[in-house]
């Protein structure tokens, strides 16, 4: 089933905010799995990250990601969506600094670094669980 207004709400309302999900990628034909804090909107997860870090390398080698959460999996493409102090990205940079805004500034991420990017999880396909009901979804 296509995402409709229900699915899309249970989405926004378990995901739309600092969540931690597993990532996983392909390095070398093996499966790569992390967890990582992401932001879901309109079909896609967000993340800040390293230009440099292993998922990225990964992801550009071979951008095939899947993702898992709380009751819900997913398959799609990673992509680098570029330094996050880009113009372009100033929409979705303003609402993950906001979602993440708890541990943002902790040191860990230098938001100044032109190697701080946002990874864009396009979903293609995923199954979510919600009160006893599963919704095959295609996005």
């Amino acid at each position: 089933m296509k995402l409709n207004h229900e699915t899309e709400k249970i989405m926004t309302g378990r995901f739309g905010k600092d969540s931690m999900i597993a990532l996983a990628t392909v390095d070398g034909g093996l499966p790569c799995v992390r967890a990582v804090n992401a932001c879901y909107e309109n079909g896609a997860f967000y993340v800040i990250t390293h230009a440099l870090s292993g998922k990225m390398r990964q992801l550009a080698r071979n951008p095939a990601a899947a993702i898992a959460g709380e009751w819900f999996t997913a398959r799609g493409t990673g992509v680098s969506l570029g330094y996050i102090g880009k113009e372009e990205n100033r929409r979705i940079a303003d609402r993950l600094k906001e979602a993440f805004a708890s541990w943002l500034d902790n040191g860990h991420v230098d938001l100044q670094d032109e190697n701080t990017v946002i990874l864009c999880i396009r979903l293609e396909n995923g199954t979510l669980f919600s009160n006893g009901t599963r919704y095959d979804l295609e996005f």
